[in-house]
């Protein structure tokens, strides 16, 4: 077993990833070797003068360090003494008398008005954080996002709730690749899979735009947008795998900005969206013939 080492967004923080999951829909964090009792190798890491916090999840072990020294100089030693520990045999966490067996998980395809877009709606909450990703590497703050672009057909993946939305690439069809899609899914998660580390999401400008320490801050127009968007627009997206984001609102040119976000983005479908239904919705609801809806990635 190779133990491979990832940096976090947070300097004194490494992570050690396994090839397999270590936790069962368990997380575990430990500020001492005291607290790390029902955990061996926990224990054995507090020996280390350098550990200051040990977090263990998923398929990963993160090792916060004092500022007595750099990763740079230790992480290939810590890598290595997990290795050893986990290759002789040694129990990274102990079974607990309240542990509850594996829960099972359903997983199923919904279409979506994108072809290219196909959304795996799950039997449990996924996260409170919607997220999209383009690539492997804006997917760091999401083990399932990343495991996912390993597939070659997986072009963009969007979470939100309780699916996931993943959009391929033209070269195949979803016959061929929904039921390996669905199935990975669900094991994933039914092993205890990290879906969305929420300590590793940023917030993106346009997100923060809508939050509420941002939304006094608006014009009265911008700020009725955003409502009309939140309570007649996003619903029906999100039904579709999509979501809508405001981005801007010009008085002078009546223009309204907004991203589209998963299925929604490059959807054939979405300019008549935009134009015959939130474009119409807004002009009437605002009273002002003169708006006009523009996407800045339609």
């Amino acid at each position: 077993m190779k133990i491979i080492i990832k940096e976090t967004q947070n300097p004194t923080i490494i992570k050690f990833e396994f090839p397999d999951f270590i936790t069962q829909n368990e997380s575990f964090e430990f500020k001492n070797i005291d607290e790390a009792k029902n955990s061996p190798l926990a224990q054995q890491l507090f020996y280390l003068p350098f550990v200051k916090t040990v977090y263990i999840s998923g398929n990963f072990i993160a090792v916060e360090r004092f500022s007595i020294v750099d990763w740079a100089d230790v992480k290939e030693e810590v890598a290595e003494q997990i290795e050893n520990y986990v290759n002789n045999g040694g129990v990274i966490v102990l079974p607990t008398e309240n542990q509850t067996r594996k829960m099972p998980v359903s997983v199923y395809g919904e279409t979506t008005p994108n072809p290219s877009a196909l959304k795996f709606v799950v039997n449990k909450a996924l996260t409170k954080t919607t997220v999209e990703f383009k690539n492997i590497d804006e997917a760091q703050a999401s083990p399932l996002a990343q495991e996912l672009f390993k597939f070659h057909y997986v072009k963009e993946i969007f979470i939100s709730e309780n699916y996931v939305s993943v959009t391929k690439y033209d070269s195949i069809s979803w016959d061929e690749i929904t039921l390996e899609l669905r199935t990975f899914i669900k094991q994933f998660i039914e092993n205890g899979g990290t879906v969305i580390d929420d300590s590793l999401i940023q917030n993106d400008i346009k997100q923060e735009k809508q939050q509420i320490k941002n939304f006094d801050n608006l014009d009265v127009t911008s700020q009725q947008i955003i409502n009309i968007l939140e309570e007649y627009v996003k619903p029906a997206v999100a039904a579709d795998g999509g979501n809508i984001l405001f981005d801007s609102y010009d008085e002078k040119d009546k223009k309204v900005k907004v991203v589209l976000q998963g299925s929604c983005n490059g959807c054939p479908s979405s300019t008549f969206t935009l134009k015959n239904g939130i474009e119409n919705m807004l002009k009437s609801m605002l009273n002002d013939n003169q708006i006009v809806v523009e996407a800045l990635n339609g």
